[in-house]
């Protein structure tokens, strides 16, 4: 016999999630604060702040079987596989076998179609249970899949099982970045790069890594300077070349305003700004990008003197690291940069599935180099 959990007021934490929406059967996890609703520019947004890239269920129990009830909302572009969201229990760091949610609803967008081809399919909840785990004291974490928003219907343990709070650990890393970071197109949890390097690390995580929205917002800098975090990164400047969003005028002083916003409230915590990896159509010509027919992603084509200056990816490396070594030269010595050309660089271009986002090998890869050279012996983010 299974036993209901309260979701909130009690020893069960939602991590990875600054807002929990109230619906009628349960509850939404958002990444944002509640204050930035206001503030947010599109339903995509919104749409992208919900979905649970490194958000998980947090608790301790001595429970052997754990149900979760949950009503995923799967995203799915059109012309690809559809990977039906995943959720992996870890049990004193031992990640346990996958939990498909075979349920849920899906959005299926078509990226050459616009807004006229998102289409809806609607379903159900969707139960996922956890057996055999033993009548030991356990610490245990359900990590959400990074492709889904998932509305959180009930979460049971045995009728006679002890529940008690997980403590925080002892380091808590803050993490904005794109779609590159969002990792929305692998298979489960664990498969994201920044989940992979927490993992191996032993950090708490927050991810804002968020699909096409990594653009510099100004309250963003609000949310990271209030978020606690021992250790902070910033991977900046792809979604700005994919959304053509902004120009060689505009970008110093946009990433300037977000340094000072977080420190501001964070003068001396650890601070890695990162450049954009490798992406071949905008190495060395402006954005914007758009996926063609065949799901790769290319520049728009125009004539250079109609976006004199626009960004390209080699003009923002170089930009970056001068923001960083001017800073630190007026003393701000806890901030620091890292060429993200030496995370994924041209040699690795092969692993590019769709000539923008790595593959999960490619993931895998980069979270590797990610955790040598960030968090490695003698790394800037190094305990």
């Amino acid at each position: 016999m299974l036993r209901d959990l309260p979701l909130e007021g009690g020893p069960v934490e939602v991590r990875g999630a600054l807002e929990l929406d109230r619906t009628p059967d349960g509850l939404l996890p958002r990444r944002l604060p509640a204050w930035t609703r206001a503030q947010l520019p599109d339903v995509f947004m919104n749409t992208i702040v919900q979905m649970t890239s490194g958000v998980r269920l947090a608790f301790t129990t001595d429970s052997p079987a754990i149900e979760l009830v949950v009503h995923p909302r799967t995203i799915h572009t059109v012309g690809s596989p559809f990977l039906p969201p995943v959720f992996q229990m870890v049990v004193d760091g031992a990640v346990q076998p996958d939990a498909v949610a075979l349920g849920g609803s899906a959005v299926h967008v078509d990226r050459v179609a616009g807004p006229e081809g998102i289409t809806f399919e609607h379903g159900s909840a969707a139960t996922l249970r956890w057996n055999d785990l033993g009548a030991q004291q356990k610490a245990v974490e359900i990590w959400f899949p990074t492709n889904a928003s998932v509305e959180i219907q009930a979460l049971r343990v045995a009728t006679d099982a002890a529940v008690a709070a997980t403590p925080v650990r002892s380091r808590r890393w803050t993490h904005y970045g794109s779609s590159i970071s969002h990792c929305v197109d692998v298979q489960r949890p664990f498969d994201a790069w920044p989940m992979q390097v927490a993992a191996a690390t032993g950090l708490e995580l927050t991810s804002f890594g968020f699909g096409g929205q990594c653009q510099l917002d100004p309250f963003m800098g609000r949310v990271v300077r209030d978020h606690p975090a021992d250790v902070i990164s910033l991977k900046l400047g792809i979604n700005l070349v994919n959304a053509g969003s902004m120009s060689q005028r505009t970008f110093t002083p946009a990433v300037h305003g977000l340094l000072d916003t977080i420190r501001d409230g964070q003068p001396r915590t650890p601070l890695l700004v990162v450049s954009p990896i490798f992406c071949p159509s905008c190495e060395a010509y402006p954005g914007p990008t758009v996926a063609g027919p065949d799901g790769m992603f290319d520049v728009v084509r125009a004539p250079k003197e109609l976006r004199p200056f626009g960004l390209t990816l080699e003009w923002i490396r170089e930009a970056l690291e001068f923001i960083v070594d001017a800073r630190r030269a007026a003393g701000d010595h806890n901030l620091h940069y890292l060429d993200g050309l030496s995370l994924f660089g041209a040699a690795d271009e092969p692993l590019l599935y769709d000539a923008l986002h790595p593959s999960p090998a490619g993931y895998r890869l980069l979270g590797d180099r990610f955790a040598a050279a960030a968090f490695g012996p003698g790394a800037p983010l190094a305990g």
